[in-house]
């Protein structure tokens, strides 16, 4: 009966498959959109250390920790990362309180420079959006930042 060797292929899967290391992970506020209009906002750069395990080559889990001191999900599905979490105190309210956003970055990896999907690039973009709730602040309007989004691996 022959045996076989899953835990060599599945951490295979995971370094030729997932994200595993450091990246340099970029929110491009000159090109935002504020609830569907063009608005300079607040570039911002960060570090992520992202480990993930891989399944198939489109499904992969993992963790992401930010040096902006959240850690949060992220998923592979379809060939499209998702990382999802909660920005507290994002909605700034006239009274002085402030409400929560969700944060969701989307985003594939590209060619160098951008133009179409290449599985084997380490640079990868999208978008980062995040939402204020409808109804924060006594206001029945969510608010809603979209901005071009880019990780590229730095170790």
């Amino acid at each position: 009966m022959p045996v076989f060797g899953s835990a060599a292929v599945a951490q295979a899967s995971d370094d030729q498959w997932g994200l595993n290391g450091t990246y340099t992970a970029t929110s491009n506020g000159e090109y935002a959109k504020r609830n569907d209009v063009f608005r300079d906002e607040a570039s911002l750069r960060s570090t992520w250390t992202v480990s993930t395990t891989c399944s198939y080559p489109t499904e992969c889990t993992g963790t992401v920790v930010s040096d902006f001191g959240w850690t949060a999900p992220i998923y592979k599905t379809g060939g499209v990362w998702y990382v999802k979490h909660t920005v507290e105190n994002w909605v700034p309210c006239p009274d002085g309180t402030a409400a929560p956003g969700l944060q969701v970055f989307r985003f594939v990896p590209v060619n160098e420079d951008g133009s179409i999907t290449d599985p084997t690039s380490t640079t990868l973009a999208g978008e980062d959006q995040t939402t204020g709730v409808s109804g924060a602040c006594g206001v029945s309007k969510p608010v809603f930042i979209a901005m071009p989004f880019k990780l590229v691996k730095t170790g």
